[in-house]
Parts: C-alpha cells; sequence; structure tokens
C-alpha cells in the first residue's frame, strides 16, 4: 500500500515520458527513480520543494507549490490543468434583478427569479515545455466561462439567463524581488470577455492587462491594472459592429486587488474593483471554502457592486451564493 502512490506516478513517467524543464521536475522524477525506502509522495515533494527554492532564505509560498505541483501533469493528455476557481452554485440570491436589459425580447423577464444558480469553469494550458526568458518562467492560454442559470424560474423553462465567455493567453515569470520575505511575479497578458449575444444583449471588451504578485507562506496578493483596447462608436445602438459598453470602465474600474489566505483546511479570498472616481463604483466580492466530502469543497461567496456579469456591468447588485468548490485557488 505504501509503494502504491510512487509506483502509478512512475508508471505515468513511463508510459507518458516528459523532459523536466524545472528543478523540481527533475528532482521529483529522480527520486522515484532512486527510491529504495518506499518514501510517501508527501515527503518527496517537501523535499523537492525546498531544494527547488531560488534563496535559501526565502520559502515558496502556496502559488509557487500549486505551480510546481500541476508541472508535474500538466502534459498529460489525460489532465486538464484548472485555471481560476472552478465551482457550482445551485443556490443564489440577488438583490435586484435587471429586467431592463431584456425589455425587447418580450414578457418573459418579468417572470425572472431573484433565486439562481451560477457557475464557474476555468481551464488554462501550457504553451512551452522550456524556459522562454528566465528560469521557470511559462506562457499559457486560458478560457474561463461563467454562467447565471434561472433554474428556479420554470414558467419561462428555466433559461440561461447570462454567460460570459473569457480566452486569454498570458505569461507568467517569477522576479528576483522578495520583500516582506515573500516571493513575487509578474503576469503579462491579453484577454477578451464576451456574453456572446446580439444587439441590444451584446456585451464584449478586450483588455491587456499585467498583474503583480506576492506570496508569502499561506497568503497571496495580486494587483491586477489593464488598459482596455478601444473600438469604434456604433453608429446606430442597433448596430452589430462597434462599442457595445462604451462606458464599461466607468462600472467596472481600471484595476482589480485580490487576497487570498489560507488557514489549515479552509480558504479564504477577496476581491476588490474601482474606477477611481469621485463616484467610487466598483465591486467586492468575498468568498470561502470550507472541507465538505473528499476533494470536494463547501464555498461561500458574496458579491457587491457592478459588474458580476456583462449585461449586468452597470447595475449594481448584492448576492450571495452557496454550493460546491471543485478546485481552489491555492
Amino acid at each position: 500500500m505504501k509503494f502504491r502512490i510512487i509506483l502509478l506516478v512512475a508508471l505515468w513517467v513511463v508510459v507518458f515520458p516528459v523532459k523536466a524543464s524545472t528543478k523540481y521536475e527533475a528532482c521529483i522524477l529522480s527520486t522515484i527513480a532512486e527510491n529504495e525506502g518506499g518514501r510517501t509522495v508527501d515527503s518527496v515533494q517537501e523535499d523537492c520543494i525546498k531544494k527547488s527554492q531560488r534563496k535559501k532564505n526565502v520559502e515558496l509560498g502556496a502559488i509557487s507549490k500549486r505551480i510546481l505541483e500541476e508541472r508535474l501533469s500538466q502534459w498529460n493528455r489525460f489532465v486538464i490543468t484548472p485555471h481560476k476557481q472552478n465551482y457550482i452554485l445551485p443556490f443564489t440570491h440577488t438583490s435586484r434583478v435587471n429586467r431592463d436589459a431584456y425589455e425587447f425580447t418580450g414578457d418573459w423577464a418579468d417572470e425572472l427569479k431573484h433565486f439562481e444558480s451560477k457557475f464557474q469553469i476555468s481551464l488554462k494550458v501550457p504553451l512551452n515545455h522550456k524556459d522562454i526568458f528566465t528560469n521557470e518562467d511559462a506562457l499559457y492560454v486560458g478560457f474561463t466561462i461563467n454562467s447565471w442559470w434561472q433554474v428556479y424560474a420554470g414558467e419561462i423553462s428555466a433559461p440561461f439567463r447570462e454567460t460570459n465567455y473569457q480566452p486569454e493567453i498570458f505569461y507568467l515569470m517569477p522576479l528576483e524581488l522578495h520583500p516582506f520575505g515573500g516571493n513575487t511575479g509578474l503576469v503579462l497578458g491579453f484577454e477578451h470577455q464576451s456574453n456572446g449575444r446580439a444587439q441590444n444583449l451584446s456585451r464584449s471588451w478586450n483588455r491587456l492587462y499585467t498583474s503583480f504578485l506576492w506570496e508569502k507562506g499561506n497568503t497571496v496578493v495580486t494587483f491586477k491594472p489593464w488598459f482596455r483596447i478601444p473600438e469604434e462608436k456604433k453608429k446606430n445602438i442597433g448596430d452589430s459592429e462597434g462599442d457595445d459598453n462604451p462606458d464599461i470602465e466607468d462600472f467596472m474600474g481600471h484595476f482589480e486587488l485580490r487576497g487570498s489566505y489560507q488557514l489549515k483546511d479552509q480558504k479564504f479570498a477577496i476581491m476588490g474593483r474601482n474606477n477611481l472616481r469621485p463616484d467610487n463604483k466598483g465591486a467586492i466580492e468575498i468568498s470561502w471554502s470550507f472541507p465538505f466530502y473528499g476533494h470536494l469543497k463547501g464555498f461561500v461567496q458574496y458579491f457587491n457592486g457592478y459588474g458580476e456579469s456583462l449585461v449586468d456591468y452597470n447595475v449594481s447588485q448584492e448576492r450571495i451564493g452557496i454550493g460546491i468548490l471543485l478546485t481552489d485557488i491555492l
């Protein structure tokens, strides 16, 4: 029994061989190959994490450990790597239903409920196997889907009220900066976000962004400012071409600040956005995950402000939901 996991990993290495591209991968593979004492996977990982540290006096934080462990499986063709959180909230309640956005579609908007389900699916795929510009940097393609499902509105056949699609490409590199004894990293990326709708319900924008990451132990903070790529103005509101939402930054702001903390088996996260204007528009989101069953975790999410979804970008609302977290950020 004590050799089972190591034997499975060793079999995976034989069946799906990869070239170790980081010190961590090389350490894992060499330790498995030379293992004579039946060490557990946890002890091997912990030892290799220490050996892969760039600075002897700086410990790897939660994000660095996650990235190192992802790299052991991300080239397995049977594995899809999570990007952001993946969750299902069967029950959410919002303080405001944006019926005005659907007023031209008929009377069905009158039947929209304050109760609905929400889920997020977020995946990423690495594009490089070797270092590109610096040690342990990486290039990824990511894809995230958010959907709001009126599952309790049987009178109108329980439609998906809104779905947002967010493909992106981003480059991640570690930095040799260690403020307060932590680690830092830099992300440069491009992302498109749209709801795939037509005419008056269409919402979309394109952004170039950078994200500065700081971690220490089980604490992670990221600061993500962006630049919206300008679009041409619509000549008429019903035109298919042109900017669907020219004032979106007035509500979504120009940056996002996130913080995450892990306390034993529980994780807490907070997100804030702001337009840095006198009207102080933006949003705050707070989430809590906790052990539930096996790899599944219970998940509670609270949102207050503008832009929870694209169709609601200019509508302020308060929402709380409870459900299951499939993959976390730490």
